[in-house]
């Protein structure tokens, strides 16, 4: 008899084999890292960018060109941090489609090693190894379309932010230069 907790992990067991098991496991590490950039954006990011804005306009030189690729490296830089996941989501959701279809096969497989074992005559049985087999791909694909969607919304994120960023930094440089004058 197993624990409580482990019931929904034999569920899965039972439904789409062990490889539905490893698409929730990836599932879940692609939704904490979602969390995490989540949470490194509203309570990180935001505070790292108003202090790298600080940073800029407390600088005496603004115009020169060791200024402007300094300003170029700090915004790089933060970024940077906030950019530093996506290869790895981006890995886990492509990862999720081909996990979907490994289990279909292997599910298949048993489907075809049943059939040679009992006969062609039952039907019935060789539609529930089917619906089993094909329910790894419909997860991984869901996993899939979630995780797509977060990336891109992500990278989205990224573009308005760097764009974002270097905008605000000329603006407060203008903004403490007409204030000087």
């Amino acid at each position: 008899m197993l624990p409580l907790w482990l019931e929904p992990l034999e569920w899965l067991v039972e439904a789409g084999g062990t490889i539905l098991v490893v698409i929730a496991l990836v599932a879940a590490l692609l939704f904490s890292l979602a969390l995490e950039r989540g949470l490194f954006f509203h309570i990180t990011y935001l505070r790292a960018r108003q202090r790298l804005i600080a940073r800029w306009v407390a600088r005496p030189d603004h115009l020169s060109w060791s200024a402007l690729t300094l300003r170029e490296v700090w915004t790089r830089e933060l970024i940077t941090r906030l950019r530093r996941p996506l290869p790895w989501l981006k890995l886990l959701v492509t990862l999720c489609p081909l996990l979907g279809l490994l289990g279909t096969v292997t599910g298949m497989i048993a489907v075809f090693d049943s059939l040679a074992m009992a006969g062609t005559g039952q039907a019935r049985a060789m539609a529930d190894g089917v619906a089993r087999a094909t329910l790894p791909t419909l997860a991984g694909m869901a996993v899939a379309v979630v995780g797509l969607l977060f990336t891109s919304r992500l990278e989205q994120v990224i573009r308005r932010e760097d764009q974002w960023l270097h905008d605000r930094m000329a603006e407060a440089v203008e903004d403490t230069h007409a204030q000087t004058s």
